[in-house]
């Protein structure tokens, strides 16, 4: 009785491992653009009251001014905006304002006032 237990016991926790691996597997959703998609510019990330800290951006455009603490002033041909740029992200490069360059970053929200902390700075063209 005890070995008949034991075996139905294994194979009920065999089936249920069985069958949430296929679950997980299944995959499915949605596959198509997001809002995220369309935050390539300066106008996009301010006007955008729905961004949450942590949301990914992408822009294009110049940095204009350095305003202190590792903050400059990013500009595209919506407007401009502050971000964020580590100094460990600089990987060598000299930046000067006549530099296109494209910012890979997430929002960071100071005040209920959209800016980006960057993850990667690429120069464009010099």
């Amino acid at each position: 009785m005890k070995k008949q237990l034991i075996v139905t016991l294994g194979a009920l926790l065999l089936s249920s491992s069985v069958l949430a691996a296929d679950n997980s597997s299944s995959g499915g959703g949605f596959q198509g653009p997001s809002a995220n998609d369309n935050l390539n510019t300066v106008e996009d990330v301010m006007n955008a009251s729905w961004l949450t800290d942590g949301t990914p951006v992408t822009l294009v455009g110049h940095l204009t001014h350095s305003l202190g603490n590792e903050r400059y002033l990013f500009a595209d041909d919506t407007g401009n905006m502050p971000v964020k740029i580590d100094d460990d992200e600089w990987n060598g490069q000299t930046i000067t304002p006549k530099s296109k360059i494209q910012i890979n970053g997430v929002i960071e929200k100071d005040d209920s006032i959209n800016a980006v902390d960057a993850n990667t700075v690429q120069i464009l063209n010099n």
